[in-house]
């Protein structure tokens, strides 16, 4: 499910929609239009999607420990499992 982040629409709200909030719903649900507790309007915006970070290469070990198959190169268009 995409988490949507809301904010208050005007200049009005509570200090939540004000801030801006975020909210996990199926996309095929309609849009948030009002905010839950305070019945303002609210707009939608965007949110960044997440993803890992590797902070170190993948060595020969780390792939062979995940399960991948490790390949060396021997000649042309010739590799070798290792």
């Amino acid at each position: 499910m995409p988490i949507y982040e809301y904010k208050a629409a005007g200049e009005g709200g509570c200090r939540v929609c004000r801030q801006g909030f975020e909210l996990r719903r199926p996309s095929d649900r309609q849009e948030l239009a009002v905010c839950p507790i305070c019945k303002s309007p609210v707009a939608r915006g965007v949110s960044l999607p997440s993803t890992p970070r590797v902070l170190k290469p993948l060595s020969v070990t780390d792939a062979k420990k995940a399960g991948f198959a490790v390949y060396e190169k021997r000649d042309a268009g010739v590799y070798e499992r290792q």
